[in-house]
């Protein structure tokens, strides 16, 4: 804006070169968008030695998922053969050149490492790169504190956000640390970072106890459902158990193609046939589950751990559902439910797709050449009770409902022996 005197020495606003300002109308109001502009961003990984670098870009793909899901945008992968990761940058010094390359040439916002990275390879890539790092566990914690929606899953993922922080503090204070010896030099940025340590634990420990009683209201609630049959949905994450979880229960617990759509433990009352049992959708695990989500969410996970039946729902279409099944069946030991009576779903089968071998083809099978057919009558249909269905499509979803009510009738019937004869 322009400012001129006028005839009488003062000051007045001239805005007649302007445009004037135009009202949106209601529908441009409708289609304006306040979200922010998504981060670009750069996808490290190590491919180490007995892993396959198919398999390594299988991971990419899921941290590409993960970025999606808080909210980035993916404009680069890169892939490093190493023995193991470098203890100092993670990557050999030659990659870091080149990642330095394509973050100039693309003008990338973060760097986003598919690993947990230590303090010190946090803070040496920092300071090579000059931008901001994430490790897979950041990444993770970010989804969880953007999904959290009620208070104990919000104090829950704030638990598992400090115990990160706390060991990588000193990379938050560099503007205050000591540069060198001498007058006036000493002090400050230790002092800082004491400081927020001890008040971080002193939050960390607030966190835990308050924790603490929300388990004893769960536990209370737990011994209040002791009468009835109870089921956990556990499965990885995006397989499908909220949708199958709204298709059992008739309810309408949130269902959408994002990780962890799911945080808060939902249980509702179902009845198949003339028997009632409780179905519980649980929060879904993932390769690497950092170990302090896996401590902050106990009370969620002893809604597992105190299943009388788990239904393991499997996503048949994923290219490497069996990794998935193995992250899971390592977070069930973790939680001691590895060797509860399960149920295993393989969901999805709308989805599946396989590449059919010609007559002349004298290759080798692969999983990929393996027909839906084929897979239920492999190991699948020998791991004592298995289903192949279609949650969004209710395929086959008569037979799941029959296996649950076999199961759910035997546990009873082991509980309650004299009322046998009601069912």
């Amino acid at each position: 804006m322009n400012w001129n005197p006028n005839k009488q020495g003062k000051f007045r606003n001239t805005i007649a070169e302007e445009p004037p300002l135009k009202r949106p109308t209601p529908q441009e109001r409708n289609t304006f968008s306040t979200d922010e502009v998504p981060e670009k961003a750069l996808l490290v990984a190590v491919c180490p030695s007995g892993q396959t670098l198919e398999r390594t870009e299988e991971y990419l793909s899921e941290l590409q998922f993960l970025l999606e899901t808080a909210g980035g945008v993916t404009l680069k992968k890169v892939i490093q053969r190493l023995e193991r990761p470098d203890t100092r940058t993670y990557v050999g010094s030659g990659k870091l050149d080149e990642i330095k390359e394509y973050k100039q040439a693309l003008d990338v916002d973060i760097v986003v490492v598919d690993d947990e990275l230590s303090p010190a390879q946090l803070r040496n890539l920092e300071k090579e790169l000059e931008c901001r790092i994430l490790d897979r566990t950041t990444l993770i914690l970010d989804i969880f504190a953007k999904r959290a929606r009620t208070s104990i899953a919000k104090t829950q993922v704030e638990l598992a956000q400090l115990q990160y922080m706390l060991p990588r503090l000193t990379r938050m204070w560099t503007h205050l640390e000591r540069q060198r010896g001498g007058i006036g030099m000493r002090g400050p940025g230790e002092t800082q970072i004491e400081t927020d340590r001890r008040l971080i634990k002193e939050k960390i420990s607030l966190l835990r106890q308050q924790l603490d009683k929300i388990d004893t209201q769960k536990t209370l609630q737990r011994k209040n459902r002791e009468s009835l049959v109870r089921v956990a949905l556990v499965g990885y994450t995006n397989v499908g158990k909220s949708t199958l979880m709204n298709l059992l229960s008739k309810s309408d617990v949130l269902a959408e193609n994002k990780l962890f759509a799911t945080l808060d433990t939902t249980v509702r009352k179902v009845v198949v046939g003339n028997l009632p049992f409780l179905l519980t959708d649980t929060v879904g695990f993932i390769r690497k589950l950092p170990t302090q989500l896996v401590e902050s969410f106990k009370s969620t996970l002893d809604e597992v751990a105190e299943a009388d039946l788990l239904v393991h729902v499997v996503d048949i279409s994923h290219p490497d559902y069996e990794e998935q099944m193995a992250s899971v069946g390592r977070t069930l030991e973790d939680i001691g439910a590895i060797d509860k009576p399960t149920i295993l779903v393989f969901n999805k089968i709308d989805n599946y797709r396989f590449v059919e071998k010609e007559e002349d083809d004298l290759s080798p099978m692969t999983k990929a050449n393996w027909s839906l057919e084929m897979l239920q009558e492999s190991w699948m249909s020998k791991q004592g009770k298995t289903v192949f269905i279609s949650a969004a499509q209710r395929r086959n979803i008569d037979a799941l409902r029959d296996m649950l009510y076999d199961e759910v009738r035997r546990i009873h019937a082991l509980r309650y022996p004299y009322n046998n004869f009601l069912y």
